[in-house]
């Protein structure tokens, strides 16, 4: 799995005056929890870019004062004004400590619906589940060759070993639906059908 590195230093000052400082530095604020204690740290913000700005699901090995936390991305915080990121909380993966991500799903295979002139609607591009780090991986696949038209493949369907999925088993994840030009073959033919 992907791991991208962060440089910080652990965070002496806090409140208001500090926390703008840091900012003006272009530097960010951060705290990981999840481990023995909560640690406070911050580091520059250009650290956090390929963390952030991504829909692919990342391992994060922040580095503060010569001790190394491999990391998962919990949340973060942007500038209601200049969209610039503000905060990041970080959770630490304890090897037997469950920890709750959210997967990207990566659909495969050529869709039955879509060869028959459907077209696939996507509804859900991640899935949040529970499990222990050493099965977090980078997508959940799911192979979506035998979806006919005007079918659905729910969250139900995955099969996702060692992992508890957190949403509802019923929520559609992608269709085949029939575009426009489909319909109007039907009714074409049903008219004709009539005469």
């Amino acid at each position: 799995m992907k791991t991208i590195t962060i440089e910080g230093q652990l965070r002496t000052e806090t409140g208001k005056k500090a926390t703008r400082q840091l900012r003006s530095e272009e530097k960010v604020p951060g705290v990981i929890y999840g481990g023995e204690k909560e640690i406070n740290f911050v580091a520059p913000a250009k650290a956090f870019k390929a963390l952030v700005y991504t829909a692919e699901f990342l391992l994060a090995e922040v580095k503060i004062d010569g001790k190394s936390y491999k990391c998962i991305l919990k949340d973060m915080q942007f500038d209601k004004v200049s969209d610039l990121l503000t905060h990041v909380d970080l959770q630490e993966l304890v090897e037997d400590k469950k920890v709750v991500a959210s997967l990207p799903l990566h659909l495969t295979g050529a869709p039955a619906g879509v060869k028959a002139g459907g077209k696939l609607v996507t509804k859900i591009k991640a899935l949040k589940v529970k499990t222990l780090p050493k099965y977090l991986k980078e997508s959940i696949e799911l192979d979506i060759t035998n979806l006919e038209l005007n079918q659905n493949i729910r969250v139900e369907d995955v099969k996702a070993d060692n992992m508890e999925i957190m949403i509802s088993p019923r929520i559609p994840i992608a269709s085949i639906v029939m575009t426009r030009q489909l319909k109007q073959e039907e009714a074409d033919k049903e008219k004709t059908a009539k005469k």
